[in-house]
Protein backbone atom coordinates (compact mmCIF):
# COMPACT_ATOMS: atom_id res chain seq x y z
CA UNK A 1 0.00 0.00 0.00
CA UNK A 2 2.76 2.40 0.85
CA UNK A 3 4.17 1.76 -2.78
CA UNK A 4 1.11 2.58 -4.54
CA UNK A 5 0.90 5.72 -2.24
CA UNK A 6 4.20 7.38 -2.93
CA UNK A 7 3.67 6.25 -6.38
CA UNK A 8 0.32 8.50 -6.80
CA UNK A 9 2.26 11.56 -4.81
CA UNK A 10 4.96 11.55 -7.36
CA UNK A 11 2.09 11.31 -10.16
CA UNK A 12 0.42 14.21 -9.13
CA UNK A 13 2.95 16.42 -7.86
CA UNK A 14 2.45 19.93 -8.22
CA UNK A 15 4.77 20.34 -11.35
CA UNK A 16 2.89 19.62 -14.64
CA UNK A 17 6.19 18.19 -16.12
CA UNK A 18 6.19 15.39 -13.49
CA UNK A 19 8.19 14.32 -11.12
CA UNK A 20 12.06 14.02 -11.31
CA UNK A 21 12.68 17.88 -11.30
CA UNK A 22 12.18 18.36 -14.94
CA UNK A 23 10.90 21.74 -14.67
CA UNK A 24 13.93 23.05 -14.22
CA UNK A 25 15.92 21.31 -16.88
CA UNK A 26 13.39 22.09 -19.31
CA UNK A 27 13.57 26.11 -18.08
CA UNK A 28 17.31 26.09 -18.31
CA UNK A 29 16.96 24.81 -21.94
CA UNK A 30 14.77 27.24 -22.56
CA UNK A 31 16.62 30.04 -21.80
CA UNK A 32 19.75 27.99 -23.40
CA UNK A 33 17.12 29.01 -26.36
CA UNK A 34 16.41 31.99 -26.08
CA UNK A 35 19.85 33.80 -25.35
CA UNK A 36 21.02 31.38 -28.47
CA UNK A 37 18.03 33.11 -31.35
CA UNK A 38 19.25 36.37 -29.03
CA UNK A 39 22.65 36.35 -30.50
CA UNK A 40 22.10 34.73 -33.68
CA UNK A 41 19.33 36.85 -34.87
CA UNK A 42 18.87 40.52 -32.48
CA UNK A 43 22.05 42.02 -34.04
CA UNK A 44 20.59 41.89 -37.98
CA UNK A 45 17.22 43.76 -36.20
CA UNK A 46 18.21 47.20 -37.99
CA UNK A 47 18.67 45.00 -41.48
CA UNK A 48 15.07 43.33 -40.86
CA UNK A 49 13.86 46.45 -40.94
CA UNK A 50 15.42 48.11 -43.85
CA UNK A 51 14.54 45.41 -46.00
CA UNK A 52 10.96 45.16 -45.03
CA UNK A 53 10.54 49.10 -45.12
CA UNK A 54 11.78 48.86 -48.74
CA UNK A 55 9.74 46.25 -49.88
CA UNK A 56 6.60 47.49 -48.40
CA UNK A 57 7.05 51.21 -48.62
CA UNK A 58 5.27 51.42 -45.60
CA UNK A 59 6.48 52.01 -42.01
CA UNK A 60 3.98 50.93 -40.26
CA UNK A 61 3.71 47.37 -42.61
CA UNK A 62 7.35 47.02 -42.20
CA UNK A 63 7.27 46.58 -38.54
CA UNK A 64 4.32 44.55 -38.51
CA UNK A 65 6.30 42.52 -41.05
CA UNK A 66 10.01 42.40 -38.70
CA UNK A 67 7.32 41.21 -35.59
CA UNK A 68 5.92 38.35 -37.19
CA UNK A 69 9.16 37.15 -38.96
CA UNK A 70 11.06 37.46 -36.00
CA UNK A 71 8.05 35.19 -34.24
CA UNK A 72 8.15 32.84 -37.11
CA UNK A 73 12.18 32.59 -37.08
CA UNK A 74 11.32 32.09 -33.13
CA UNK A 75 9.10 28.89 -33.59
CA UNK A 76 11.46 27.38 -36.70
CA UNK A 77 15.24 28.69 -34.14
CA UNK A 78 15.23 24.97 -33.34
CA UNK A 79 15.48 23.61 -36.95
CA UNK A 80 17.98 26.00 -37.82
CA UNK A 81 21.56 24.67 -37.97
CA UNK A 82 23.30 27.05 -40.19
CA UNK A 83 26.62 29.87 -39.51
CA UNK A 84 24.75 33.15 -41.00
CA UNK A 85 21.88 34.03 -39.24
CA UNK A 86 21.51 37.27 -41.25
CA UNK A 87 20.56 35.62 -44.51
CA UNK A 88 18.04 32.90 -42.96
CA UNK A 89 16.47 36.30 -40.76
CA UNK A 90 16.32 37.87 -44.15
CA UNK A 91 14.68 35.47 -46.04
CA UNK A 92 12.22 35.24 -43.89
CA UNK A 93 11.32 38.87 -43.89
CA UNK A 94 11.65 38.81 -47.83
CA UNK A 95 8.53 35.88 -47.71
CA UNK A 96 6.40 37.58 -45.22
CA UNK A 97 6.60 40.71 -46.84
CA UNK A 98 5.80 39.01 -50.03
CA UNK A 99 3.09 36.95 -48.37
CA UNK A 100 1.67 40.80 -47.01
CA UNK A 101 1.79 42.48 -50.47
CA UNK A 102 0.06 39.58 -52.15
CA UNK A 103 -2.83 39.45 -49.06
CA UNK A 104 -3.06 43.34 -49.80
CA UNK A 105 -3.07 43.17 -53.53
CA UNK A 106 -5.61 45.94 -55.21
CA UNK A 107 -8.15 43.62 -57.31
CA UNK A 108 -8.12 45.23 -60.54
CA UNK A 109 -11.50 45.59 -61.90
CA UNK A 110 -12.97 47.42 -65.24
CA UNK A 111 -16.58 49.60 -63.85
CA UNK A 112 -19.33 49.05 -65.90
CA UNK A 113 -20.04 52.24 -67.95
CA UNK A 114 -23.74 52.46 -69.10
CA UNK A 115 -23.26 55.15 -71.57
CA UNK A 116 -21.14 53.10 -73.75
CA UNK A 117 -23.18 49.65 -73.38
CA UNK A 118 -26.26 51.00 -74.10
CA UNK A 119 -28.13 49.69 -76.92
CA UNK A 120 -28.75 52.64 -79.30
CA UNK A 121 -32.52 52.34 -79.37
CA UNK A 122 -34.01 50.06 -76.82
CA UNK A 123 -37.73 50.23 -77.93
CA UNK A 124 -36.95 49.86 -81.41
CA UNK A 125 -39.43 47.28 -83.42
CA UNK A 126 -37.55 44.80 -85.62
CA UNK A 127 -39.27 46.67 -88.14
CA UNK A 128 -37.80 49.90 -86.93
CA UNK A 129 -34.41 48.22 -87.26
CA UNK A 130 -34.84 46.63 -90.80
CA UNK A 131 -35.95 50.37 -92.09
CA UNK A 132 -33.03 51.93 -90.81
CA UNK A 133 -30.65 49.21 -92.16
CA UNK A 134 -32.33 49.66 -95.47
CA UNK A 135 -31.64 53.63 -95.23
CA UNK A 136 -28.52 53.17 -94.23
CA UNK A 137 -27.82 51.04 -97.69
CA UNK A 138 -29.51 53.53 -99.87
CA UNK A 139 -27.18 56.66 -98.67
Amino acid sequence: MAATNSQTESNSGSSIFGAGGKAPELRTVIKEDVASFEEALLPHLDAAHNLARWLLRNEQDAQDVVQEAYLRAFKSFSGFHGSNGRAWLLTIVRNTSYTLLKKNQAVDFTTFDEEIHVVADEFASPATILEHGEDAELI
